[in-house]
């Protein structure tokens, strides 16, 4: 099966936060956030393995820096590491006020999906080529992740 590099998978999708996509307090809502995420860490999954790709789990969410009304939000996404069936993408939000300009880390999040044929079925995935620092840090961390799921998974402590 040919590779395929982490540039290929990469995806960037840009919201702006509306008031119906906030809570009482201005912010945006963690579930909408999600959304995006989650959508834009299919995409990626999509572009590597060429399939329609279903979300197997969310390992981590972590909201460092809310989001408020009126800003920019910039979702990066690209596929960490490719194993069997599943691959692990990264997405990394940053957050913008127009007004100040300067664009913040606010989430990061990772997701595991697993490319499925037309029947439903899970299919091989082509592996990845990481070639940056940056990639082969996050490829290496996609398998410490990986086995943390497993061995979750045996013990049944989720």
């Amino acid at each position: 099966m040919e590779h395929r590099y982490v540039k290929d998978s990469q995806v960037y999708a840009t919201e702006l936060v509306l008031p119906n996509d906030t809570n009482q307090l201005g912010n945006l809502l963690g579930g909408r956030l999600m959304h995006w995420i989650d959508i834009t860490a299919a995409i990626a999954a999509a572009r590597h393995s060429g399939r329609v790709c279903v979300t197997a789990s969310l390992d981590e969410l972590n909201f460092h820096d809310p989001i408020r009304l009126g800003e920019i939000v910039i979702l990066q996404a690209s596929v960490n590491r490719a194993f069997n069936t599943s691959m692990e993408v990264g997405v990394l939000v940053t957050a913008e006020n127009l007004r100040e300009g300067s664009p913040r880390r606010a989430n990061n999040a990772y997701l595991t999906f697993v490319a499925i044929d037309e029947k439903g079925k899970p299919v091989t995935v082509p592996p990845i080529v990481a070639q940056t620092a940056d990639e082969m840090r996050r490829f290496d961390e996609a398998l410490e992740r990986r086995q943390l799921r497993l061995a979750r998974r045996i013990t049944g402590n989720y």
